[in-house]
């Protein structure tokens, strides 16, 4: 694939991801466009389709080299949006600039948290952000008395793996003895709250 391709699949990529998305990128690269069709053809039309991480993880894990490289500027604020369209949640976001401070260094990690207070409140973003999604199924899981559908499947199946999948769901995989999931419970998740559960049992 040329380089010209890679460059029309990852603009294409990029609109999907962020309103306006094409305008913004001309904008972005406007008096240096060979570096836009490099960029965008490397990180949205190679990158991005790799197979072996999901959009949520690629996107994570983008955001921490960033924060780590004191990039505070247009790669913080570009992939803040593409991060969010690809399933990350707000608070997420925030752990990821936690978790790099401990690795980049306290500085980058403030400065880049001085910006998001600025993009959240341009994105009309609650600031703080409301717990993850994990966060608030996992609080969940630990009440004395949760759910009785979930209650149900934890006294039959009390080891547990937790997955956010986007920024409203988690998956719960519940285990017994056997390496096989007995269970898995697919959590909605609004602000604070799990809203609704669904129990998936193998036949």
């Amino acid at each position: 694939m040329t380089m010209d391709d890679l460059h029309d699949r990852g603009r294409e990529n990029f609109a999907g991801l962020v309103e306006d998305g094409a305008k913004r990128l001309d904008a972005l690269f406007a008096t240096v466009p060979a570096l836009g069709e490099l960029a965008v053809g490397t990180v949205y039309g190679h990158l991005h389709e790799r197979p072996a991480l999901d959009p949520r993880t690629r996107e994570a894990a983008t955001l921490a080299a960033i924060v780590a490289a004191g990039m505070v500027g247009p790669p913080l604020s570009v992939h803040l949006r593409t991060g969010l369209a690809s399933g990350l949640s707000p608070a997420e976001v925030c752990e990821v600039v936690v978790q790099t401070a401990a690795f980049a260094g306290f500085p980058r990690a403030v400065s880049a948290a001085d910006q998001l207070n600025r993009l959240f409140e341009g994105h009309g973003l609650p600031i703080p952000p409301p717990p993850s999604p994990r966060e608030v199924v996992l609080a969940h899981l630990a009440e004395p008395e949760p759910a009785p559908e979930v209650a149900e499947v934890l006294g039959e199946f009390p080891r547990t793996e937790v997955q956010a999948t986007g920024p409203d769901r988690v998956l719960v995989s519940c285990f017994g003895d056997d390496t096989v999931p007995g269970a898995v419970l697919h959590c909605a998740v609004t602000g604070g709250e799990v809203t609704s559960v669904t129990v998936f049992r193998p036949r």
